[in-house]
């Protein structure tokens, strides 16, 4: 089965409304309904002819960067079909007025539109990954949500559209003149439950539509329940031109109830006029019965809700976390579950019903639920528990495996291990021909379950799958079947006869499953005598009871700590380790100890942590990590930028173009991260940085040293450095107008922040930075990236250097390419 298909995996849902959308396998749709009416102003013009554009059908899951008509524009040849039509076709909507006629799957679709005046207006489009407005690149709506909309400045004259292939094959778009150039959006809302008896306000958001090419501050909302209580917050900024998801407080109630309350929200400026009012619904709930919660994410700082069935007796119980399949809804994903007396479930949501597939920032998402959850409902921790269908069975797989220390068993449900063996495509299938992209595999490796597996032996792995399920066969599972056969002490395994992808809330809540779980518990620290920990970076994954891993030999080449205590003695092997830690404290020791790491003998007190560190093949102690070096917390890997409350500084100087270019690019990095993880991020111009200001917080920098004026503050020191003529890593020197370049250093300022670069040299080379699939799930981006704009074209021949920096973050160890 292709990746491609992946977003059709039913994984579950628990009302009867979701479950009648199924067919057999297949559904598109599982607790989310599409949007189809348009509130926020008067539809100027709906597209209904077009032209479409034969694309290659296959993508993989790695980075490609192929995008032909990205690649006319970078380079200047792009030419409107109306004027010479070449390999274009022509296309009209259906009776429905969409644009579904078969080649859509795999092809670009043009539309124009010719304004006779300048103005502001609404793009609305439901089906395209990606969307070009007269050039510039914004995200699309290819989950067919019909949540995008889209401010731009029309021109007088042609305007021209050029949507890329989604995922259903269909295309509807649609200008908008907005009744309001500053105004709310009631699509898509993260709303808590109002909770009975809790006197704390809930987080909540609501998109606010900029219309203006000016910069939105000081915005308050007010927030008023029917009931009668108020709460008030000034939220975010909001850029020119942008649609931000902003936060506002919910108050919570004085009076119990259970039902709808009508919430009236307000905004205004900092001087209390108002700017905009909306009325939507929300519910209020016992604590006690199937709800939603919300709580702030670190990774940017956006509202993210989790739902919950919780235990039916009162007092700390279990925690069993449930991660949902592709198109599902968290709060359908707990409603699949009948309360348990002796456990709470809560269910993630991957940031979005398909998000990134429990890997990347859904990994981040399952974790800071995973703690939330723990603190609100004071949990056992000793009984944590994982399961999951579909996508989210994959994400049982890899969250179990990632952080074998965390739950006492896993349950995956018709799921599949590696995405990377879940088919094959293009994409994949070009890094095995050229060999000297290796770090762009290497980085994905932390997705790649089976290398890792061994990790599993410390925990129960509970297998279920219908043996009828067409959506993912059953051989993925009889593998694991058989793969854990030849190691695992602890691991049950059963096909449902006749069980399709999905046969009912039994499919998740069975029973059998439950039972195991009550069999299982997490060992303390002093009770664990043997670890057998395998990682891929200790970016994702450094820890194993009191094993850390601080840092590799080889960036994101598989690691490994076997280690045993016997009679006080510990013996540890290791393969690619360059330091690691042993928190001898929580072991309960006593006086001197002797550690044998691979046949060397060491001996220190026991009464304190041990750092141990490999320098010139010989192990010793070190007091403490230099965090001026990769360490666990702040490693390599160009998406580990886009965390730690990110802001985004985009470039002021340098020519118009230039300027326009690089705002838009940081806009549709956040329209990316907004639409794909439900994420709202701090958008600023390079005037408004500070180091203080934005003090310990990711940054990534859009433009290069001739037009960024904050690269100077963050970057002087970088061995990477970029203008408009040249890239300079170090002593070599890459020069042309069409160089490219993602890359990664650490925060100088900081032990923990890093610095993403999204740059170019001259226009081709900023255009070149179109070649984004890293705001995506399992996709692998190293430490540094540098390619030329024909890269869009030819796919990655046309890298120049990629690779990772030394643990000193030096650029020796950088692979130049002819």
């Amino acid at each position: 089965m292709k990746k491609g298909f992946l977003i059709f995996l039913i994984a579950l849902g628990a009302n009867s409304i979701a479950q009648t959308k199924a067919t057999g396998n297949v559904v598109e749709y599982f607790g989310k309904e599409k949007i189809t009416t348009t509130a926020e102003g008067n539809v100027l013009y709906n597209f209904i002819t077009g032209y479409t554009l034969a694309s290659d059908k296959r993508t993989g899951t790695l980075f490609n960067g192929q995008d032909p008509v990205a690649w006319q524009y970078a380079v200047g040849k792009f030419v409107n079909p109306n004027k010479q039509k070449g390999d274009w076709q022509p296309i009209e909507v259906d009776s429905v007025g969409v644009f579904s006629r078969k080649e859509m799957k795999s092809a670009f679709l043009f539309t124009e539109y010719n304004s006779p005046k300048e103005q502001i207006a609404l793009l609305e489009t439901t089906g395209g990954t990606r969307t070009y407005i007269n050039g510039l690149p914004h995200e699309g709506d290819h989950y067919d949500f019909g949540y995008t909309l889209i401010p731009f400045k029309l021109r007088k004259g042609v305007n021209e559209f050029i949507y890329t292939k989604g995922r259903f094959g269909r295309v509807k778009s649609k200008i908008i003149i907005p009744s309001k150039s500053i105004q709310f959006t009631k699509r898509d809302l993260t709303l808590p439950d109002v909770i009975n008896g809790e006197k704390d306000e809930k987080w909540a958001s609501i998109r606010i539509i900029n219309a203006t090419e000016r910069e939105l501050k000081n915005l308050v909302i007010t927030t008023k329940l029917s009931s009668g209580e108020t709460a008030k917050y000034a939220t975010d900024a909001i850029m020119p031109l942008f649609v931000r998801k902003v936060k506002f407080k919910v108050p919570a109630a004085k009076e119990n109830f259970t039902g709808e309350l009508k919430m009236e929200i307000t905004l205004t400026d900092k001087n209390g006029k108002v700017i905009d009012k909306t009325e939507i619904t929300i519910q209020q709930r016992s604590a006690t019965v199937h709800h939603e919660r919300t709580f702030l994410s670190k990774v940017d700082n956006s509202v993210q809700y989790y739902s919950v069935a919780p235990a039916l007796e009162s007092g700390p119980k279990a925690l069993i976390l449930s991660v949902h399949g592709a198109s599902v809804e968290a709060r359908n994903q707990a409603r699949a579950y009948k309360q348990k007396d002796w456990a709470t479930i809560v269910a993630a949501t991957n940031r979005r019903p398909f998000g990134f597939n429990w890997e990347d920032w859904g990994r981040i998402d399952a974790l800071e639920v995973l703690a939330e959850a723990k603190k609100v409902f004071n949990t056992i921790p000793a009984q944590t528990y994982l399961t999951g269908h579909s996508m989210g069975g994959h994400g049982t797989w890899f969250l179990g495996t990632t952080y074998p220390d965390k739950f006492a068993a896993i349950a995956p449900c018709a799921s599949y291990p590696d995405i990377s063996t879940y088919g094959s495509d293009k994409g994949d299938e070009m890094h095995d021909m050229f060999k000297a992209f290796d770090p762009i595999k290497r980085s994905a490796n932390s997705g790649r379950i089976k290398s890792i597996i061994q990790n599993l032996k410390q925990s129960g792995v509970y297998i279920l799958h219908g043996d009828a399920d067409s959506t993912v066969p059953i051989s993925q599972v009889r593998e694991m079947r058989q793969i854990l056969g030849t190691f695992h002490p602890n691991f049950c395994y059963y096909e449902y006869p006749g069980g399709e992808h999905w046969y009912g809330d039994h499919s998740v809540d069975w029973f059998p499953i439950f039972e195991f779980f009550k069999r299982q518990t997490i060992p303390t620290n002093k009770e664990v005598k043997a670890i057998d920990f395998h990682t891929a970076t200790p970016a994702v994954s450094s820890t194993d009871y009191w094993l850390k891993l601080q840092q590799q030999i080889y960036p994101f080449e598989f690691s490994n700590i076997d280690a045993k205590i016997v009679k006080g003695q510990i013996t540890i092997k290791t393969e690619n380790v360059a330091i690691m830690e042993l928190d001898l404290v929580s072991l309960d020791l006593k006086g001197e100890i002797t550690i044998n790491i691979n046949d060397q003998t060491l001996k220190t007190a026991a009464d304190k942590k041990a750092i141990l560190a490999l320098k010139d093949k010989k192990w010793d102690f070190i007091n403490e990590i230099n965090t001026a070096e990769k360490y666990a917390e702040r490693q390599g890997g160009f998406k580990f930028a886009f965390n730690n409350n990110v802001v985004f500084v985009y470039a002021t100087g340098g020519s118009a173009s230039e300027r326009e270019w690089y705002l838009n690019r940081a806009r549709f990095d956040a329209e990316t991260f907004y639409y794909r993880g439900n994420g709202s991020i701090d958008v600023i111009s390079d005037k408004e940085f500070s180091l203080e200001k934005y003090k310990d917080r990711n940054v990534i920098i859009y433009g290069n040293a001739s037009n960024n004026s904050a690269w100077k503050l963050l970057l002087k020191n970088s061995p990477i450095q970029i203008d408009n003529q040249q890239v300079k890593i170090d002593s070599k020197v890459l020069k042309g107008d069409d160089l490219a370049a993602y890359f990664v250093v650490p925060r100088n300022d900081s032990k923990t922040a890093m610095i993403g670069v999204v740059a170019g040299t001259s226009e081709k080379g900023m255009k070149a930075t179109w070649a984004n699939n890293y705001i995506s799930g399992i996709t692998g981006f190293p430490d540094v990236m540098i390619f030329k704009a024909d890269l869009l074209l030819n796919g990655l021949p046309n890298m120049k250097v990629s690779g990772f920096f030394d643990n000193e973050w030096s650029a020796k160890t950088l692979e130049f390419y002819n």
